[in-house]
């Protein structure tokens, strides 16, 4: 584990985000709040936060943190996306999973928005598996990090 006893407390911040595909019945159900598991956004913002607090026991060598704060939310996909832009195939759609995680730390939050957006994305596909088996969770990536010594970083993807 990397010492970070003698780096100053600083604001740390760091937005991620991912996708979970899925067909567009699946989404219309899940929207619609018609899956016997119940509210699947209201369970995965739950279980991201939830592993926003327990990320060290999850990745080794990864600090534990003083988290201050932690945002997610859930889009669902347009029912017409721009098929030739898109990696979704006729009949599919998407909801976008970003997370954003604030502390007053010694390093960064990096891994624990990770973490937040990959388990609220196991999540949904927990909750829709027996009605959508071929759900695929997507393009999980840090998109901006902001404090501590390395300064501001935003992905050159956005």
């Amino acid at each position: 584990m990397v010492a970070v006893s003698d780096k100053p407390e600083t604001r740390r911040e760091a937005r991620a985000s991912g996708r979970v595909i899925m067909q567009q019945t699946t989404l219309a159900q899940i929207v619609s709040g018609a899956l016997p598991k119940g509210d699947v956004l209201q369970v995965a913002r739950i279980a991201g936060i939830s592993a926003v607090k327990r990320t060290a026991d999850l990745i080794p060598l990864c600090h534990p943190l003083r988290i201050t704060g932690v945002k997610l939310d859930f889009v669902p996909q347009p029912e017409k996306p721009d098929l030739q832009t898109s990696d979704l195939q006729p009949g599919e759609r998407a909801i976008l999973i970003s997370a954003i995680v604030t502390a007053m730390d010694r390093t960064g939050v990096e891994m624990e928005a990770l973490t937040a957006v990959a388990v609220a994305g196991l999540t949904i596909y927990d909750m829709c598996k027996a009605i959508d088996r071929g759900m695929r969770i997507t393009d999980i990536s840090l998109d901006e990090k902001s404090g501590g010594r390395s300064g501001h970083y935003v992905s050159p993807r956005l």
